[in-house]
């Protein structure tokens, strides 16, 4: 977490504005920083009057101007290093200087390549440590057959390390690769529990444009625009979309295929399954397929709608047969006294097709869906919102 406080410079007479990284609420932010004249899409218009956190190195910052994108874009990055990697970024940007935003997101992705040594008294492990560096990682063989010993003391006796507060520092040849270019940010899934990846680009741009806008849905509407206006896409019709990747039921892919315009629908629908699957177990997923399957609808609009109402919908896992679907309803339900000793008098077929008769049910590959509103489901689809209808249990 970094805490700053962000001012006009242009106006020492407005009141600064307190601002927590990475930002949480982007819509009351960003009419808070509007409020005094500040936060430009594009531009580096917030002067950073203090800033505290984790990061000591970030002081360097105080008194610059900033972007507020870019340093929520650089807080998020910050949030998933490990100590060992926060040295790391920290101490190459000390010995080399840097306080430059664009350069500051560019260490995140490559500062891993560094060696830092903050204990001199485990040659083994800083051995091992400068070994995985160097490689990338390790192997079990190499685990046993490395000599990380005499590879530490290589390191320490032959390369030129440098004193920084954050430990000694080794850059390794470290490559300052460009990822970031000050328009669009490098796709990174900061939350890591977004609904969909989608990769957007302007639709006057060639098909092959690198000028791509990473976004993880849901999101709020103002960040979305936000990072279309940083891409130089000015509205929602000028959009070429692909999905990335999807954890949406799978009953719902011929819909994206369709879709492909709709980042709007795209994102209200994240929206609504984020908040569904918080609370669905395994079976209310599987339900919420078997309704799409049984109800079909023919675009986003309709599907959100259905989402919204799953109540209205009866699941009954694993039973493909009227008479599975009878046994469930006379003996799982608790709906009747049920007497085993009387098993073989129950006739369950007979009751599961009276069932299925008096209502509107279908089965599906995971198990048996019915409906239960007092409209139509075409009217759900359609937006209308009606209460759940009780059925009366009849005798058998």
């Amino acid at each position: 977490m970094i805490q700053t406080t962000l001012s006009n410079p242009k106006r020492a007479d407005l009141p600064p504005v307190q601002v927590c990284f990475p930002i949480s609420a982007y819509k009351e932010i960003y009419t808070k920083l509007e409020a005094i004249g500040i936060g430009s899409v594009l531009e580096r218009d917030c002067c950073v009057t203090e800033i505290n956190g984790r990061y000591p190195i970030l002081k360097r910052l105080e008194n610059t101007t900033i972007n507020v994108d870019e340093l929520d874009y650089l807080a998020k990055r910050l949030e998933s290093f490990d100590r060992n990697e926060l040295a790391k970024f920290q101490g190459v940007a000390a010995i080399n200087g840097y306080s430059d935003m664009t350069d500051l997101i560019n260490l995140t992705f490559c500062c891993q390549e560094a060696t830092v040594v903050r204990d001199f008294s485990d040659l083994g492990k800083i051995g091992r440590e400068h070994y995985m560096d160097l490689h990338g990682g390790i192997t079990e063989d190499e685990l046993k057959n490395v000599d990380f010993q005499k590879t530490a003391l290589s390191l320490l006796l032959n390369e030129s390390g440098k004193v920084t507060p954050y430990g000694v520092v080794y850059e390794n040849c470290m490559y300052m690769e460009q990822l970031y270019d000050r328009k669009t940010f490098p796709d990174y899934d900061y939350s890591g529990q977004s609904v969909m990846t989608v990769a957007i680009t302007d639709r006057n741009d060639p098909d092959t444009s690198a000028l791509i806008t990473w976004l993880y849905l849901p999101m709020e509407e103002c960040y979305i625009e936000r990072a279309m206006l940083r891409a130089g896409i000015n509205t929602f019709e000028d959009i070429r979309l692909q999905v990335h990747s999807s954890d949406l039921p799978a009953e719902l892919d011929t819909l994206l295929s369709a879709d492909t315009k709709q980042l709007r629908d795209f994102n209200v629908l994240s929206n609504v399954l984020s908040a569904k699957y918080q609370i669905l177990d395994d079976v209310g997923r599987q339900k919420l397929g078997a309704v799409i399957q049984m109800a079909s609808p023919s675009n986003l609009t309709e599907a959100i709608n259905l989402i919204r109402q799953l109540d209205l919908f009866d699941f009954v896992p694993g039973v493909s047969t009227p008479e599975e679907y009878g046994r469930h309803t006379i003996i799982e339900s608790g709906h009747f006294n049920y007497d085993g000793e009387l098993d073989e008098f129950y006739d369950f077929k007979k009751y599961g097709n009276w069932r299925i008769s008096n209502e509107q049910g279908q089965f599906t590959p995971v198990g048996y869906i019915s409906y239960h509103g007092f409209i139509s489901i075409d009217e759900v689809m359609a937006g209308s919102e009606t209460e759940r209808m009780g059925m009366t249990m009849g005798g058998m």
